[in-house]
């Protein structure tokens, strides 16, 4: 059997020089995707800007985000990759130093869109070069590698944003990334460098192709960002948004399936594990974002929590991910990945229902050992599915996989966040509703509480004022629970998704031995 270029290519310097400014890169832009949140209310009242308004620092750097992350593979191919990530890295750097000296909110709103875009492109290329530098029995290796960013920062971003907003000033949440960013640049200039089957491929841009993903793009995670804040369909506007990014949508799959040249390869879907893979990592961002976000949300807003404290509350999962990367990375040539996948979703639907189990009366403490196990389920997960999803694909095709791979991760990621926020407001809804009732002098437990609590109170105030006081303070023990049984229930609805992923995996291939470097040498 012949052997093509792609397959005789290695690169020159050693892949784990090669690892150090690709993983700068990564762990630059996923840090920066969560470090930011918590400096939100700091920005609009510094820059004079309403919260809603503050909220598009965000939603502008994830929809930049979203629409290059699909393109990036083919624009590597056509600019050349090493010239490429440079590009956007240094692009990414420079719009931190605008975000950082911005002076009204449409400067740093237009700052966060250049970002987006450097950021966007950033996270597949590192990861595709990665997977390529490394020979493919320690891949799983690379995987762990990369996870370190995909897992640890978002972790670490609202406990260093926290810090920094606080200490300093929330224009140091984007200053951070100059000293990064420039050493980034410099070490990729030296050590990386463009594979032969990547300077074969360049092509003329299909245009239709890319305007169409980028209109469903731009328009689903405008409505997955504002859709609770306008009460989802009750607006006209974000109706005509969904009809635009479905209309879109179909749009672009025909486009690229009818065209011999597309902006997006999504032939690659004809692989079962890669097909089956994007599925679980959509489910993957999806949980993982849900429980980051549950948890601090939970603290700061049924404790009282500071910013800071809710922040390092998640800290402990970092320790379990940072700990099962390597594990899992060493394991992945060893186990079959299907099992390691399935340990990593059954750690986080532990770690999810020991969560659900937190009261009000609990302490940091409660909450450290369902952290550790979430963290190592969460490395446990990301390691082992990227190696089933780029395992049976050619050297060519890694780019475009990881490409879509990272977009629907992040897809799942933003669906997860609203997810948090829109129900937890409907199901304290519901529990107000159900509890309510019991709030009657038909009730004999409620009358009796009513008498005490009045009682007391009226040795400080008038009768009526004490059974007023009495009334309030009982109907807001009801708001407190059901806004905590809200909290319960969403802890319990992740841990039955990660149920279910786990019996999903059971519909992958079951992987040769030596299914990479078979493929690799075909």
């Amino acid at each position: 059997m012949n052997q093509t270029p792609s397959t005789e290519w290695h690169p020159r310097y050693n892949p784990w020089l090669i690892a150090l400014p690709l993983m700068l890169a990564t762990f630059m832009f996923f840090l920066d995707t969560s470090i930011v949140v918590v400096a939100l209310p700091y920005i609009a009242g510094n820059l004079g800007s309403t919260q809603d308004e503050s909220t598009w620092v965000m939603t502008s750097y994830l929809v930049a985000n979203a629409i290059i992350l699909p393109a990036s593979a083919w624009l590597a191919n056509y600019f050349g990759r090493k010239r490429f990530l440079i590009s956007c890295t240094i692009i990414f750097t420079l719009a931190s130093l605008v975000c950082g000296i911005a002076a009204s909110m449409p400067i740093l709103v237009l700052a966060r869109v250049l970002q987006g875009l450097g950021g966007g492109a950033m996270q597949p290329l590192a990861q595709s070069i990665l997977l390529e530098s490394f020979p493919p029995n320690q891949r799983g290796t690379a995987s762990a590698l990369y996870g370190l960013g995909i897992v640890v920062a978002p972790i670490i971003g609202p406990t260093l944003g926290g810090w920094l907003t606080d200490d300093y000033s929330w224009r140091w949440t984007f200053f951070i990334n100059l000293p990064v960013g420039i050493l980034a640049v410099f070490l990729m200039t030296i050590l990386i460098e463009d594979p032969p089957y990547i300077q074969k491929q360049a092509r003329k841009m299909d245009v239709l192709g890319f305007g169409l993903m980028a209109v469903f793009l731009g328009t689903l995670q405008i409505v997955l960002d504002k859709g609770q804040d306008v009460d989802w369909f009750s607006a006209v506007w974000l109706r005509w948004f969904v009809a635009v990014s479905i209309a879109s949508l179909i749009g672009f799959i025909w486009r690229e399936l009818s065209t011999d040249h597309p902006i997006v390869d999504l032939r690659i879907f004809k692989n079962r594990n890669f097909a089956v893979s994007s599925v679980m990592f959509g489910l993957f961002g999806l949980m993982i974002f849900s429980l980051i976000t549950l948890q601090p949300l939970f603290l700061q807003s049924m404790l009282g929590y500071t910013a800071l404290d809710a922040g390092l509350s998640v800290t402990p999962r970092g320790y379990g991910s940072l700990v099962a990367l390597f594990i899992v990375g060493a394991l992945s040539t060893r186990v079959n990945p299907k099992f390691l996948v399935g340990f990593g979703f059954l750690a986080n639907a532990i770690g999810a229902f020991m969560l659900s189990s937190l009261n009000l009366q609990m302490s940091m403490n409660n909450i450290i050992l369902a952290n550790v196990i979430a963290g190592l389920g969460a490395s446990s997960i990301f390691v082992p599915l990227t190696t089933l999803s780029v395992g049976t694909l050619r050297n060519e095709q890694i780019g475009n996989a990881i490409g879509l791979t990272n977009l629907i991760r992040n897809i799942g990621g933003s669906i997860g966040l609203s997810l948090v926020a829109t129900m937890l407001g409907r199901l304290s809804q519901a529990h107000q509703s159900m509890m309510v009732g019991h709030l009657s002098t038909a009730n004999p437990h409620y009358q009796q509480t009513l008498n005490g609590l009045q009682h007391i109170f009226a040795q400080r105030f008038s009768p009526v004022d004490a059974l007023n006081h009495a009334q309030g303070l009982l109907y807001h023990i009801l708001i407190q629970q059901s806004d905590y049984w809200s909290f319960v229930n969403l802890f319990y609805f992740v841990a039955c998704l990660c149920v279910v992923c786990l019996l999903g995996v059971f519909v992958f291939q079951t992987p040769r031995k030596s299914a990479v470097a078979t493929v690799a040498a075909e």
